[in-house]
């Protein structure tokens, strides 16, 4: 239930910026307008389930694949379209009658054989056939020596499964995977179903309990070994390890209790039915940009980064489980609103490691003191990468979405007192839980939590070109910008790329 809203007079360009892209204005053939990347999804229907099937074939190391998607029309169409890029389509049908599709640019457009109208639902059957070592402008799979797994964020899951691509359209998820045994399938949630087929083949159902944004789907298919264990309150948790590497990981594996019950303490229960990691089993340096993915459920790692000492990894480990509320419970409701994810998880990520007494790779011990260097390169950084909330897409990983994104909250906070901003962050997560949210959003419950308008003040911190005064700091300062793209040209440290693991 809502509560009343405190008052808020919002600048017009704010407004604008904040456009959900869960009410679109474009074309279904232009995508939702996305301010990051406006062609990315897709207008006209609501995505509310995908049933899919990956059969992974060892010989040829290709995927035989069926995607069932439930979609309910929001107006008469008389054709769809779904995000979809380097997908072989066989066939297409909609509520079991063969339909039209065509392929262009990352679309693929279906014209069912009778127009689909607003309040039916229809099923949408695509079989297609995946090679997770094509070559594509942008992937999602992540090939392995003896399968492959995935990484869709932010937006190459239409490269695994044709889908409405877009992090504001979430649904629910029912994934089976097939493989040679000797190998095992796996994916988001829990396991539902194990079917022997003959010839040496498995097949294992796995069903999602709450509903999942495209860019956090998990299938992936190795020589895993499962282990299991139980978290805080008898959480199930599930780790997908490299057989060959078990023993060196389980160092790091054991750790995952331990840091669900401190995260729990400051943002309340876990949101989902398990948790656990899956180290993919390579050790390609190019196979996915980044140490760890919050792949709901299940995060993805590389693993060489978690045979390292705790004090080296324990500050990522928490930065990934944090996504398991931010970011996956409560999904972004477009590419805009990244630094809700990626600024809670390094703000929570460096309070652990203070905490803990790890001190950061620059030698910082405290957060106060990580947020005064950081408050430094804040007109630099919004220089070179944009302000915080409204990235481009070439700059959207850079350090400003995450710590940058970090020293807003440590504003925020510093304002309002710490108790009122830990009550802002619960109810934010308890209101959005498992759906989306604007940055407007968050200013919203900021104000309305506080009893004062904060729409102003952290407007400036979100989209401002010079950055504000920081509360109770006024001895804080901001080193002028330089000409050159980079503050380590002056000898400043900076941070570390998306995740390095550095936090």
């Amino acid at each position: 239930m809502s509560r009343p809203r405190v008052g808020l007079v919002l600048p017009l360009v704010l407004s604008a910026v904040l456009l959900s892209a869960g009410t679109p204005t474009a074309t279904a053939a232009d995508g939702l307008g996305d301010p990051v990347f406006p062609s990315l999804g897709n207008s006209g229907y609501d995505a509310l389930a995908y049933d899919l099937s990956f059969d992974y074939r060892a010989d040829t190391r290709t995927v035989d694949a069926t995607a069932v998607i439930t979609a309910r029309p929001s107006r008469t169409l008389a054709r769809l379209e779904l995000d979809a890029l380097g997908l072989t389509v066989r066939a297409v049908r909609v509520d079991g009658r063969p339909a039209g599709f065509a392929a262009h640019d990352e679309k693929l457009t279906i014209t069912p054989p009778r127009p689909l109208h607003r309040g039916t639902t229809a099923r949408l059957t695509v079989e297609y056939t995946a090679d997770p070592r094509a070559r594509l402008p942008h992937t999602g799979w992540v090939p392995t020596p003896d399968g492959f797994a995935v990484a869709g964020q932010p937006d190459s899951a239409h490269t695994v499964f044709p889908c409405n691509d877009h992090p504001s359209d979430k649904a629910r998820f029912t994934i089976a995977v097939t493989a040679p045994d000797g190998l095992l399938g796996v994916a988001n949630g829990e396991l539902t179903q194990t079917q022997r087929l003959g010839g040496g083949r498995t097949t294992r159902r796995y069903a999602s309990r709450e509903p999942m944004a495209t860019e956090l789907v998990q299938v992936s298919v190795g020589n895993y070994t499962v282990r299991e264990r139980t978290g805080p309150h008898g959480l199930p948790l599930r780790d997908v390890v490299p057989t060959a590497r078990a023993a060196d990981l389980e160092p790091a594996l054991a750790l995952t209790a331990g840091q669900l019950t401190w995260a729990e303490q400051r943002l309340g229960p876990f949101p989902f039915e398990t948790y656990g990691l899956l180290p993919a089993d390579t050790d390609d340096p190019d196979a996915f940009g980044f140490t760890g993915l919050e792949t709901q459920t299940l995060t993805l790692y590389k693993p060489n980064f978690l045979r390292r000492p705790e004090s080296a990894i324990g500050s990522h480990q928490m930065h990934e489980l944090v996504h398991s509320w931010f970011g996956d419970s409560v999904s972004p409701a477009s590419w805009a609103d990244l630094w809700l994810n990626e600024g809670h998880a390094d703000y929570y990520a460096l309070v652990y490691r203070y905490e803990r007494g790890w001190p950061d790779a620059w030698g910082h011990t405290t957060l106060v003191d990580r947020m005064r260097a950081l408050y430094g390169l804040g007109d630099q950084w919004r220089h070179d990468s944009g302000p915080v909330a409204a990235p481009s897409a070439a700059k959207l990983f850079d350090s400003q979405r995450y710590t940058g994104g970090a020293l807003v909250l440590f504003a925020l906070r510093e304002r309002v007192g710490a108790e009122t901003f830990d009550r802002i962050e619960r109810t934010f997560l308890r209101e959005h839980r498992y759906s989306t949210a604007t940055t407007l959003d968050y200013l919203r419950t900021a104000s309305e939590v506080s009893g004062q308008d904060l729409s102003g003040f952290l407007t400036d911190w979100l989209y401002g070109l010079r950055t504000p005064p920081m509360p109770g700091h006024p001895d804080w300062t901001v080193t002028p910008v330089a000409s050159a793209p980079t503050a380590a040209a002056r000898g400043v440290p900076t941070e570390p790329p998306r995740g390095s693991g550095t936090l």
